[in-house]
């Protein structure tokens, strides 16, 4: 049995606890975890903005939806399970089982910052790259461009005499 703050508590609930802590953490880890992958993907779908390379970057960024949709599962469950976390921490964990949760919090934070600083970055380069195609496709001359069909001849100024 442990003790704090002047409550006992039975070992079935400090077994619970210990069980909402153990999956919180393991939770936590694999947010982290989807993070560095998507970081990875953002770095590499970087390179491929860079040498314009247009499947790659549509298949990065598919790869890269499906792993934002998987954070974003994870973070429906990491939301409840933090509060239950939270309300039964007070009065029973060791503080030696709280200084991991809270560095993984911090890693995720940092990481988080680092998605958003690549995501940005490819934003720049892809703006970038959409000015260049817009330039380039503005300056095309099109020879048919001032007709009204394609197949019309030119009009030429062809006399015709005609005597009855």
């Amino acid at each position: 049995m442990a003790e704090s703050i002047g409550t006992s508590i039975s070992q079935e609930e400090l077994d619970e606890r210990m069980a909402i802590l153990r999956r919180f953490r393991a939770l936590l880890e694999q947010q982290r975890t989807k993070f560095r992958e998507y970081l990875r993907v953002l770095e590499m779908q970087e390179n491929k903005i860079a040498l314009q390379d247009t499947e790659s970057i549509r298949a990065h960024s598919e790869l890269e939806n499906q792993i934002v949709e998987g954070i974003g599962s994870l973070q429906k469950v990491i939301g409840p399970m933090q509060k239950l976390y939270l309300s039964a921490r007070a009065s029973t964990y060791n503080p030696a089982d709280i200084v991991p949760i809270e560095k993984l919090q911090d890693d995720l934070t940092h990481l988080q910052t680092q998605v958003r600083a690549q995501n940005e970055r490819n934003r720049q380069l892809l703006r970038a790259n959409l000015t260049e195609l817009r330039e380039q496709i503005v300056s095309i001359k099109n020879p048919y461009r001032a007709r009204q069909s394609v197949y019309a001849e030119p009009e030429a100024g062809n006399l015709i005499q005609v005597e009855a």
